[in-house]
């Protein structure tokens, strides 16, 4: 199966930055998309951003020119740079990805614990 290991979340001031990070682990034949989802409290889970293997992005309107993406194949790890936060960013983020574990025949869909992001003075 693949492991999805989310850090970087915290406390962060209006205005600030945060970086968030994401290792994929386990027995993996093939990653695909990944992205970052966040769900704030008494909201539906929605998507932040969204990256190809091939590296096309698409991002939420919420966080466009606020937010970047950023994966490394070599070593199957995601990354998120957001900027001038802003207190409605407050979530968990959960990191995601479509990925075939070995030996399988499909894709399946793989979710991280998730890291809590809060944007207060």
């Amino acid at each position: 199966q693949v492991q999805l290991v989310e850090s970087g979340g915290g406390l962060v001031q209006p205005g600030g930055s945060l970086r968030l990070s994401c290792a994929a682990s386990g027995s993996i034949f093939s990653i695909n998309a990944m992205g970052w989802y966040r769900q704030a409290p008494g909201k539906q889970r929605e998507l932040v951003a969204v990256v190809t293997t091939g590296g096309s992005t698409s991002y939420a309107d919420s966080v466009k020119g606020r937010a970047t993406i950023y994966r490394d194949n070599a070593r199957n790890t995601l990354s998120l740079q957001m900027n001038s936060l802003k207190p409605e960013d407050t979530a968990v983020y959960y990191c995601n990805t479509k990925a075939v574990p070995l030996g399988a025949r499909s894709e399946y869909n793989f979710w991280g614990q998730g890291t809590q992001v809060t944007v207060s003075s």
